[in-house]
């Protein structure tokens, strides 16, 4: 069953492929229900996957295989919080090894481009610090990154 509020993602033709990456990579996601178009559609064929249900990391999801009309861009991303250096390595290695492309402040797109922000907790509660001298120094350092550094960002935090 589609939840109240779903997200829905254009993809051309890899909404499939897409929805279980998603739920090999990330915890809490998995797919659901494939359907299959009816008829001929103009991006696809009678018996082709049409929509695809999915959750990744908690958030109920559709893929939409709506053909290439339409791109994702960085106006739209899933902002992953991780909980230290193994985990952030490991889902933007994940990303980034899979076709996908580095971007930057802990910005990666995935090989559909579909665009992630995979963002440690220490990195949040660093450019938060009341010690906005503090908060400065770590985001100056986020500013130079691709992937977090999680032990960059707190040296920055300490001066």
């Amino acid at each position: 069953m589609i939840s109240k509020n779903t997200i829905c993602l254009w993809y051309d033709g890899g909404a499939l492929d897409a929805a279980t990456f998603y739920a090999e990579t990330f915890p809490d996601s998995a797919v659901g229900a494939v359907h299959r178009a009816p008829g001929d559609y103009p991006a696809g064929k009678q018996d082709d996957v049409l929509t695809v249900e999915f959750r990744v990391a908690g958030i109920p999801c559709l893929g939409l295989n709506g053909g290439p009309a339409f791109k994702h861009s960085e106006a739209f991303s899933f902002q992953i919080a991780t909980d230290d250096q193994a985990e952030t390595d490991r889902l933007w290695n994940a990303i980034v090894g899979n076709g996908g492309e580095e971007s930057a402040c802990g910005w990666c797109k995935d090989k559909w481009g579909l665009s992630w922000q995979i963002t440690p907790r220490a990195l949040m509660a660093a450019i938060a610090d009341p010690d906005r001298a503090a908060a400065k120094r770590a985001f100056d350092a986020m500013m130079a990154m691709r992937k977090i550094d999680i032990a960059a960002i707190e040296a920055a935090l300490k001066g």
